[in-house]
């Protein structure tokens, strides 16, 4: 049956798979939806975005995905309140970043209005499929990449925008344990490090796998040129407390503007907590630890929001944390989700209605 909404054009499927889903059970980002946003480029434009049933993308061998990594995506959540109202949080940012992260993979940037209309579109479609259980949410994946065909080195003609949804449970469960990296590189100085490109993320796999096989879940990245400065944990931004001061590296062409990163701060410095953006060193996150003064570290980001660190490996050395009744990281992560799903007041506008 087709439909139109705000002047999208849906094609709704014929069956729905949310019968068969366990909603109190749920993995992060493995059961999806029953519909998707699809959008082409082709001929030097964007054409019209339109809702159909979730279905495999078929393409041709040669496709430049596939060769040349031109790929850009964001993360996003979607939820319901107490009277079923559905929200997003800051969902224009992801929109601007996206198109900073195409801009800079060569790729063509996205009308604002096929984002946030095929994005309500969708999420009015789908609605049954967002979650109301505690620290549940429909994760929605916006993503970008190269559809056309040829084996020269050189951007595509053809790219596919496509919005894909799944109901999630949490991200992670705990705290983690990290390793201090210093061989492997994130990103450097010039490269795509502040954009949500795809290859980012595979070149971390490897240097994460050699940190779990010797008993830690995730990586402290540190920048390319030294080793000596803290950048980022995992797939996250990172935050440090020593003492009664948050710090986080500033943003770069190395490091993502994060969101929730973003939120963190404006929202910690509105509650009085003191917060420095600026390099941090190794040497005084392990000198905190050694005196006592390291209080927190915690990583920054939408899948998770926010997750607790319990300690840190550096130079064969591992440093745990303190124990603490009342944290910066449980505190400003219970701020932020009351204002994702509507249960508290939002004086920074950041939350948007689906209507």
């Amino acid at each position: 049956m087709n439909t139109v909404i705000n002047d999208i054009e849906v094609i709704k499927s014929k069956t729905s798979k949310i019968n068969e889903v366990d909603f109190d059970h749920l993995k992060f980002g493995t059961v999806f939806s029953d519909h998707m946003l699809v959008c082409d480029y082709n001929e030097g434009r964007w054409h019209a975005p339109k809702v159909v049933p979730y279905q495999p993308i078929t393409l041709d061998p040669s496709a430049k995905i596939f060769h040349y990594g031109q790929s850009v995506f964001e993360g996003m959540k979607a939820y319901k309140d107490v009277e079923d109202s559905v929200w997003l949080f800051r969902p224009l940012d992801n929109f601007k970043r996206l198109n900073i992260s195409s801009k800079r993979l060569a790729m063509p940037e996205l009308p604002e209005a096929y984002f946030m209309d095929g994005l309500n579109a969708l999420l009015k479609v789908d609605q049954a499929w967002i979650p109301k259980n505690e620290g549940s949410s429909l994760y929605v994946r916006p993503f970008v990449f190269a559809s056309g065909n040829g084996f020269h080195a050189s951007p595509a003609d053809a790219y596919k925008f496509i919005i894909a949804t799944a109901p999630s449970g949490s991200y992670f469960s705990g705290k983690v344990k990290v390793l201090i990296e210093q061989n492997y590189s994130r990103s450097a100085n010039g490269g795509v490090g502040f954009a949500k490109a795809g290859g980012n993320y595979a070149g971390q796999f490897y240097p994460t796998q050699l940190a779990v096989e010797k008993g830690y879940q995730q990586v402290i990245w540190t920048d390319d040129n030294t080793h000596e400065y803290i950048e980022e944990a995992g797939a996250m931004n990172i935050f440090v407390r020593i003492n009664d001061t948050l710090i986080t590296a500033p943003t770069s062409d190395r490091i993502l503007d994060g969101i929730t990163r973003k939120s963190i701060i404006e929202l910690a410095q509105s509650e009085g907590i003191k917060v420095d953006v600026r390099k941090l060193s190794v040497h005084e996150v392990v000198e905190a630890a050694q005196q006592g003064s390291l209080k927190e570290m915690f990583g920054a980001g939408t899948a998770a929001v926010v997750s607790p660190i319990s300690g840190f490996g550096y130079n064969g050395k591992d440093y745990d944390l303190p124990e603490m009744k009342e944290t910066y990281a449980s505190y400003l992560k219970k701020r932020i989700t009351d204002i994702q799903t509507n249960k508290a007041e939002d004086p920074f506008g950041w939350r948007y209605k689906v209507e």
